[in-house]
């Protein structure tokens, strides 16, 4: 009980302590701004709930694990999942990707085109595209699904149709991707859309002290994307950064 005459009362604080307690008061981080951290955090439990929403099959998963082991680490699983994602969107029947690694992001991007549709992946090491014919064989994919060819990407892209394709994958040379860029516009068709992986690049694309050559082309080519009239970007944090622009009409 409250003594007679007294300022408070059950339930309520006295109006100074208020405005002591008000003044004391620390603003908690907006939910925006928490998701964002966690998101762009590695290991942090959101970035992992978001990485593994979709499980990856036994197939994926031992591609996965050959990349590594072949030193080509695969595009994470939150990325391949949105490549997918934008393979189906797009009824992407003719794809061109840049680095074919050990099979993993073919995989994703195979599992969203249509049955008809055909990966042309190019790869300058030729123990990668062997290990992908191993994970595209694993997985039942025609022979005819995929046509792999191995050189330079600089070299072929230029041999490969204008406006033949619907969406392009690059995850090559990083300090060739500006110019993967020019060449990638070129071959999508209107509506087309194309995808760099790695764009964050660890998180060292936000630290002006790194300016090595990777690096910097990293940031030039978000850049180049934003900046380019002809393309409508986002850039998703999902693995180390995917960096999306579709061609406009």
């Amino acid at each position: 009980m409250y003594p007679s005459g007294s300022p408070m009362t059950p339930g309520r604080v006295p109006l100074d302590a208020q405005r002591r307690s008000t003044s004391r008061r620390v603003h908690p981080i907006s939910p925006l701004a928490a998701l964002t951290s966690w998101l762009v955090t590695p290991d942090s439990p959101l970035r992992d709930y978001v990485e593994h929403f979709l499980p990856e099959d036994d197939v994926l998963t031992a591609a996965r694990s050959r990349g590594v082991d072949l030193g080509c680490v695969p595009i994470g699983s939150g990325g391949g999942a949105a490549l997918r994602f934008l393979a189906a969107a797009l009824q992407a029947k003719a794809v061109v990707e840049v680095g074919t690694g050990a099979g993993v992001s073919g995989l994703y991007l195979l599992g969203g085109m249509p049955t008809a549709g055909v990966l042309t992946s190019i790869d300058v090491e030729p123990e990668h595209q062997r290990a992908a014919r191993k994970a595209f064989a694993e997985a039942k994919i025609q022979v005819s699904r995929t046509r792999l060819i191995m050189g330079h990407a600089l070299d072929v892209l230029p041999r490969l149709t204008d406006g033949a394709y619907d969406l392009v994958f690059v995850d090559g040379a990083k300090a060739e991707y500006p110019r993967y860029l020019d060449e990638g516009v070129r071959l999508l068709r209107p509506g087309g859309v194309i995808a760099f992986d790695n764009v964050l690049w660890n998180g060292r694309v936000v630290d002006p002290a790194n300016r090595d050559q990777d690096t910097t082309a990293m940031r030039e080519v978000a850049r180049s994307v934003r900046e380019d009239d002809r393309l409508v970007p986002v850039l998703l944090p999902l693995s180390d950064g995917l960096l999306v622009a579709a061609k406009k009409r």
